[in-house]
């Protein structure tokens, strides 16, 4: 007998999404759809061959009433419909009722980020409060700060990184980002010698449950942890007069503004993010000329 409780279906379309996609983007979806569940019992719906289309548009309007962003509404619109189209395919339904379902249109928002004029004042006074402050946990921090914003690493790529991990004879750091695809990114001068000064002082914070990891906490000596990677730049960001508050996140997309301000091609923008379309990293592109045309309308007398 076919299981066909949508709660029941979960766990075996988990399995599904686990051959496709991260484990991150994995608990998201099925996250996703437990709660699609929820709202389905509310209705009196557990059998996926019950649910219709009036459901599904019922569950993403109420989601909309909520204020929930649409970038959230497309993701879970794309649980949905992913996880009817694999019933489908298994012969668990015999019609998808997501067929005319449209994905919510996300409209091309612009991160908000620091300038390079930022960036070098931000970078300045981390190495200022390193050297007067001389302790571990400052060079640690320092380190992650150039590194964030030299590599454009995404916070738990840089959580994850290990000795192993660094290259220093071609000057690369390899990362296992999403969908464990592997991929080396470059690292600069400034961000090798603030990796240099942090090493020389890992040993003050090592402990057996270090291991190889490139950056430990101060506490138990652990592999750090990314809500102290969030807290470290939130904090340094701090130090710099009128820049936004911003995560790890943000120094990514300073990162890839500011080389492609420096006249980088997308290609190899799309390689050092390791971004599977080069479609999401065209949003940098817009960045860059939504600045050149703040530049002009300053500037120019006849803008």
């Amino acid at each position: 007998m076919k299981v066909s409780r949508i709660r029941d279906l979960l766990p075996q379309y988990g399995q599904h999404l686990g051959a496709r996609y991260s484990p991150r983007t994995q608990t998201a979806y099925l996250t996703d759809l437990s709660l699609f569940a929820q709202f389905l019992a509310t209705c009196d719906v557990e059998e996926i061959s019950e649910v219709k289309l009036t459901h599904i548009r019922a569950w993403l309007a109420s989601m909309s009433d909520e204020g929930k962003s649409k970038s959230t509404l497309q993701r879970r619109t794309a649980g949905v419909k992913g996880l009817f189209s694999w019933a489908h395919t298994s012969g668990l339904i015999t019609t998808n009722p997501t067929v005319g379902l449209k994905s919510v249109k996300v409209p091309d928002t612009l991160p908000e980020t620091i300038t390079q004029r930022e960036a070098r004042e931000l970078m300045d006074s981390l190495h200022s409060v390193a050297a007067e402050s001389d302790t571990a946990v400052s060079y640690r921090d320092l380190a992650i700060m150039e590194m964030l914003y030299a590599t454009g690493l995404r916070v738990f790529e840089l959580c994850n990184l290990d000795l192993g991990s660094l290259d220093r004879a071609r000057e690369l750091v390899r990362v296992t980002g999403k969908g464990d695809k592997e991929r080396s990114v470059p690292v600069g001068i400034p961000a090798w010698k603030a990796l240099d000064a942090w090493l020389a002082r890992r040993s003050e914070l090592v402990t057996e449950r270090s291991g190889n990891a490139v950056f430990v906490g101060e506490k138990l000596g652990a592999r750090i942890d990314q809500r102290v990677v969030r807290r470290i730049v939130h904090g340094s960001l701090g130090l710099v007069d009128g820049a936004p508050d911003l995560g790890p996140h943000g120094l990514r997309h300073a990162m890839a503004t500011h080389i492609l301000e420096g006249g980088a091609d997308l290609r190899s923008v799309q390689e050092v993010l390791g971004h599977s379309s080069i479609t999401t990293t065209q949003i940098y592109t817009h960045i860059s000329s939504a600045r050149l045309k703040s530049v002009f309308d300053q500037a120019h007398p006849r803008a």
